[in-house]
């Protein structure tokens, strides 16, 4: 993929060059939090494909948890930008609407963290679906 994306004001851009990892909806609880309820449709680069071409992002990573993740975003607009997850190390996951044609994102080639969606997310159809992450 090579795409370009950044934050709701435009303080803060990326540029994207490489394959992706993969290309999934996330479920879990932390993305709901961070999407305002909804699935977090999300791409995965490795570090190596991802360069910040201007400003720099505010960070948040939750202190209580042994192993969190840390959460990137626009510190004037609030746009969460990407996220880097310890069990995912060297990749940056970004959200799939900070691009600037999010249609490049594609389709979710699988959902992950089933056992937090809510009864209103919509289940889906045609991809793999998995309690949590795969391989946890």
């Amino acid at each position: 993929m090579k795409a370009k994306g950044g934050c709701y004001c435009g303080a803060v851009r990326y540029e994207v060059d490489g394959d992706t990892i993969f290309n999934g909806q996330c479920h879990c609880r932390e993305c709901q939090y961070y999407s305002g309820g909804q699935p977090n449709m999300v791409f995965g680069v490795p570090a190596a494909a991802f360069q910040l071409t201007s400003g720099e992002p505010a960070t948040y990573a939750r202190s209580d948890l042994e192993a969190p993740v840390k959460r990137s975003f626009c510190g004037t607009c609030g746009t969460p930008l990407w996220s880097e997850s310890p069990y995912m190390p060297g990749a940056y996951l970004l959200k799939a609407g900070t691009l600037d044609n999010p249609a490049d994102f594609g389709m979710a080639q699988m959902a992950i963290y089933m056992c937090d969606a809510q009864p209103f997310h919509a289940k889906p159809e045609g991809i793999p679906v998995f309690d949590k992450a795969p391989g946890q």
